[in-house]
């Protein structure tokens, strides 16, 4: 079964990685664990965007060494980038009081990876990429694209969901053939070698 990998970045990060000892993660060996031998993976695509480093200078250089690390490391693996907004937004303090007072608060918000990855779920499946798509997401944004995949191009899904407490998303379920969950035993196993066989690529020391 010709299977297309689609991967929401930040939300595997922020619902599995965040805090963990498991940030330097191969791709492609934790879906082929979750995933049964009848999936041949012919793809993977990663959507994300480089942080702003406005708060950690050295996270940029973190993340751009990891992103290096996966196209060297995983033959068919491709990183498609959104973009981060920075602004200023007037916010109620907490709590609140009477007079309500308000502060500036510097809001950053990452645009475009959600929009990207079901761009390409949709236009893949109109070309036949795939027979199956696998998401890793629990952004319950996905659910009509996923509808459609379903309904108008007659593919299967399967939804590998990055949710270590709590449960996977209902909207993302309705339409999926079949759902995993990402433990951390499957994230312990599925660590990229450091350095990178064949270049000077590490692993962040403070990973």
């Amino acid at each position: 079964m010709r299977t297309s990998v689609y991967i929401d970045g930040f939300n595997l990060y922020y619902r599995a990685l965040k805090g963990t000892a498991y940030k330097w993660l191969d791709l492609k060996k934790l879906v082929a664990l979750l995933l049964p031998p009848a999936h041949q993976i012919t793809e993977i695509k990663y959507f994300t965007a480089i942080v702003s480093g406005s708060v950690d200078p050295n996270q940029p250089n973190r993340q751009k060494a990891y992103i290096r690390a996966l196209q060297q490391y995983t033959p068919g693996l491709t990183v498609h980038y959104g973009h981060f907004l920075t602004h200023t937004v007037r916010a109620p303090n907490a709590p609140p009081t009477q007079p309500p007072t308000f502060v500036n608060v510097i809001k950053t918000e990452e645009k475009g990876s959600d929009v990207n990855l079901a761009v390409h779920l949709l236009n893949d499946a109109w070309k036949d990429v795939y027979d199956c798509a696998v998401i890793i997401s629990n952004d319950s944004d996905f659910a009509e694209a996923l509808r459609l995949v379903k309904e108008q191009n007659g593919k299967k899904i399967g939804i590998i969901s990055p949710v270590i407490k709590g449960h996977p998303s209902h909207e993302l379920i309705k339409y999926a053939d079949f759902v995993r969950r990402i433990r951390k035993g499957a994230l312990a196993a599925s660590q990229l070698p450091s350095p990178i066989p064949g270049t000077n690529i590490h692993k962040p020391a403070n990973w």
